[in-house]
């Protein structure tokens, strides 16, 4: 599609032409695994063998690549699946420099199948500060996330661009070094690290992409071609690939992704508000990037469109693990569950949840407390939201 429009509007017809054969507005699912050759080797049309491509999948790819201001994506059967077609790219020996609070799931892959392959991490708690230092002549990747997982740091994306590329200019191109941001926390609405100075994006398309808890996906994009052929060749060999039916349903998700990521943003400002003016009673303290007192709210201003927040809140309850869990066993409305970036509102605690495979005392350094609770804020009413909050504080204030 003709680039130049707004992001609403690609948002609705990036990838989505009427189909050729019947005119439909919205795309058929195609769940043929394999296509008609005219003769040996040479297919009737665009495909062969749905693994390799697919019309849903490459509509979906065409859309959210538009989206990112990329010209390749890549969509895979899960997040997970993503992380691990980047981490296979690297050769034996390599060396990888992440963010200390990156998800737990990510962490996981890091320390415990990619350190099998020969891949070592170094985990830092203050990258931009410490990157330089890090980097040694076999590491190849950089891998942020901002805001983190769960603590909602925030990376100033094109400072570390920038360490990334005064380091690669004086390497041979048998030495390549890229920094991959895992954008999934503010979808592309909110924030385009590509426009930024990264090399690779990746999302849990389950998240804020498809926006609808009903599909597990991963994407990754990139405008780098070396980069872009080299996954198209893992994603193909390794055939962790989304369905069909996933790869329409995401497609469907992500044209109205503009108007949840909004809605969403402005709930999760009235509450964080909230539970700001609640700190010193019943809340420890809030991190939410559209909060005035976030550390780093200037470089949000910079970083996300129209300097939104996102839908994703922590704060730290004041009473422990036990008012965590009774937080979060007291909300109406916020189901205590895994997962986040869909059109409900979910809340969980990440230390025995989504970080519970990360050491305490490793977790505890990157900020993530027994007594911290993450917030998926989705697009119900905001009074309605905040009403919740408050209400599952009070309760939860009975075992301090």
């Amino acid at each position: 599609m003709t680039q130049g429009y707004k992001f609403g509007t690609l948002a609705v017809h990036a990838g989505a032409e009427p189909d050729v054969s019947t005119g439909a507005v919205i795309e058929p699912i195609s769940l043929s695994t394999t296509f008609a050759q005219k003769s040996a080797a040479k297919p009737v049309g665009s495909y062969e063998y749905s693994r390799s491509s697919n019309p849903n999948r490459d509509s979906f790819e065409t859309a959210v690549a538009a989206l990112e201001g990329g010209k390749y994506a890549l969509a895979y059967s899960s997040g997970s699946a993503t992380t691990a077609n980047v981490l296979q790219s690297l050769a034996i020996g390599s060396h990888v420099v992440s963010i200390g609070d990156v998800y737990g799931g990510t962490h996981r892959y890091f320390t415990r199948v990619a350190d099998s392959h020969g891949v070592e991490t170094t985990f830092t708690n203050d990258i931009s500060a410490e990157l330089a230092g890090l980097i040694k002549p076999e590491t190849r990747l950089i891998w942020i996330e901002s805001p983190s997982n769960p603590t909602l740091t925030i990376t100033d994306i094109a400072s570390v661009a920038n360490i990334v590329a005064e380091v690669r200019a004086t390497r041979a191109e048998s030495q390549p070094l890229y920094l991959v941001v895992d954008n999934t926390f503010l979808s592309p609405y909110v924030q385009n690290p590509l426009r930024l100075g990264a090399d690779l994006v990746v999302h849990s398309v389950t998240k804020y992409i498809n926006g609808h808890s009903d599909v597990v996906m991963g994407v990754a994009i990139t405008n780098n071609e070396v980069i872009h052929e080299k996954l198209r060749f893992l994603q193909n060999a390794i055939g962790a690939v989304p369905s069909a039916f996933d790869s329409w349903l995401a497609h469907r998700g992500l044209k109205t992704l503009h108007l949840r990521a909004r809605a969403a943003s402005h709930n999760a400002q009235a509450i964080a508000e909230v539970l700001e003016s609640h700190v010193g009673s019943s809340v420890v303290a809030v991190s939410y990037p559209g909060l005035k007192s976030h550390p780093q709210r200037s470089v949000v201003q910079r970083q996300h469109r129209d300097g939104l927040g996102g839908g994703m809140i922590s704060f730290r309850i004041r009473g422990g693990a036990a008012a965590a869990d009774k937080f979060c066993q007291e909300t109406k409305l916020f189901t205590l569950a895994e997962s986040l970036g869909g059109i409900e509102s979910l809340c969980e605690v990440p230390a025995v949840m989504t970080h519970a495979g990360i050491p305490r005392e490793k977790r505890e350094e990157s900020g993530v407390y027994d007594d911290l609770i993450r917030l998926s804020v989705g697009i119900e009413e905001t009074d309605d939201l905040v009403h919740d909050v408050l209400q599952a504080l009070e309760k939860a204030a009975v075992v301090n």
